[in-house]
């Protein structure tokens, strides 16, 4: 029998790993997980963004798409919480890169999944 972490692979560490991700736990995980996720996530793509945040914020969305957490996805409630944590540390120190037109991104994105 093969575990949750044995069946996943360097392959779901990529953008389409993270839409994957996304599109699949986007109810469970909740609205301000998601919503924070996203905004780390465009701001990681954004090409203004300078390689060292950007690594900052590849590291926090590659811990969000790992299944190995300090406190597994599949608890009721507590689930992300440590996702949560995890990608909002980054998104204080990513803040200064967080635009406008990345705001609108990230609104655009939500609306089209939770409304």
């Amino acid at each position: 029998m093969q575990t949750q972490a044995q069946e996943f692979g360097p392959e779901d560490f990529t953008q389409d790993g993270f839409w994957k991700k996304l599109a699949k736990q986007a109810k469970k995980a909740g609205y301000k997980v998601i919503e924070t996720a996203l905004g780390v996530y465009y701001i990681t793509i954004d090409d203004a963004t300078p390689l060292k945040i950007k690594a900052i914020g590849a590291g926090a969305l590659g811990y969000f798409i790992s299944p190995i957490d300090l406190v597994p996805d599949a608890l009721p409630v507590v689930g992300y919480s440590d996702d949560l944590t995890v990608l909002v540390g980054a998104l204080v120190i990513l803040a200064p890169y967080f635009t406008d037109n990345i705001r609108q991104k990230v609104r655009a994105t939500m609306k089209s999944w939770f409304d």
